[in-house]
């Protein structure tokens, strides 16, 4: 395609955003151009703008959750067709590291993220990897679809892969915003019991409750840990997952542990971490885990459970804003207004 198109961007030697019009990329071999769709806001687009994340580029397109619809094929796709509706992956191996040498890209250790070492999806149309992409399914909306690549598939991740979550664990959350509501959900359908959600705010606690928690608890409770332990019979926590980042949040997650427990970290902070007693991480054989992202298997196993039922993700989209209001959307995300789980650009509106 020619042309130019819209897209944010981000010059980060000054930390200021523009949307501008720009030209069309062109797909490369293995690539294809998408005609995105919506494309989610996420925390770590965020860390970009307060410094967290190093910049690696000068100039970049920011955004990195997305669907869209293929409009050019690069060359050398094969079993893909313009039309197509799909959800790329956000990331491409770097193909020099020592997994990648081994053939094992999706364990790349120095990954290429989407919207940090190369432009994303805030934009009206982006280059992805053909490799990897999900083909959207008919009775799924391109805005689920958008949000099953990160806001979906880290909590996916961190269930399944890293807190190897299992029939009956006791699993406890901290942190209920986009990526903790989804864990409480995906834990409730790996068949733990009970899901504890805490947090610090009523209308997110009674959300959670809403959306499958058994139990939902403040973290500023001083009696957080009797009435955890009352929820499990005793037993404490199983597998606890911080997705705040802090370092009181995630003492608290090593804290509640049973016996041989687990607590994932899978938010991010620049925080040192205290893990609380040594002599008690030790001697109850506890495991401290750091998780993030997901395989791209992963976007493919969401879309089946959307396409099946067996996931609700109907509550997830807290609203979508234009692509030329991008900075409301990132203020609504910033400031949390309206308790957001996601919050979508419509580069289109």
């Amino acid at each position: 395609m020619e042309g130019t198109m819209l897209a944010q961007r981000l010059y980060t030697d000054t930390m200021t955003m523009k949307v501008e019009e720009i030209p069309i990329p062109q797909p490369g071999h293995g690539q294809v151009l998408i005609k995105v769709a919506f494309c989610g806001i996420c925390h770590s687009d965020l860390s970009l703008l307060d410094g967290n994340f190093p910049a690696q580029l000068p100039v970049i397109t920011q955004g990195h959750e997305c669907s869209g619809e293929i409009v050019e094929l690069g060359a050398g796709v094969v079993g893909w067709d313009i039309g197509d509706r799909v959800i790329p992956t956000s990331g491409r191996p770097c193909f020099k590291c020592r997994q990648c040498r081994r053939g094992n890209f999706a364990d790349c250790q120095h990954l290429q993220l989407m919207a940090f070492a190369y432009d994303g999806a805030w934009a009206q149309y982006a280059v992805v990897n053909a490799a990897g992409m999900t083909r959207v399914p008919d009775n799924v909306s391109m805005e689920h679809a958008a949000i099953l690549a990160d806001a979906v598939a880290t909590p996916f991740g961190a269930v399944k892969r890293t807190g190897k979550v299992s029939l009956g664990n006791a699993v406890a959350v901290w942190g209920l915003g986009g990526v903790g509501t989804h864990i409480v959900q995906l834990a409730k359908l790996a068949g733990a019991y009970p899901v504890i959600g805490i947090d610090v705010k009523d209308s997110i606690i009674e959300r959670a409750l809403d959306l499958g928690a058994d139990y939902a608890f403040h973290s500023d409770d001083p009696d957080l840990l009797e009435k955890i332990k009352d929820a499990t019979g005793g037993r404490m926590i199983d597998v606890a997952f911080d997705a705040v980042g802090i370092q009181a949040t995630f003492k608290q997650a090593i804290t509640s542990l049973d016996f041989e427990g687990r607590a994932v970290l899978v938010g991010l902070s620049g925080q040192e971490i205290d893990g609380g007693s040594i002599l008690q991480f030790g001697l109850k054989r506890n495991q401290a885990l750091g998780h993030l992202g997901y395989r791209a298997v992963d976007i493919y196993l969401l879309a089946e459970l959307l396409h099946a039922g067996r996931l609700d993700l109907s509550r997830s989209v807290s609203g979508i804003v234009p692509l030329r209001e991008i900075e409301r959307g990132i203020d609504i995300v910033k400031t949390k207004e309206g308790d957001p789980i996601r919050i979508l650009v419509d580069p289109w509106a």
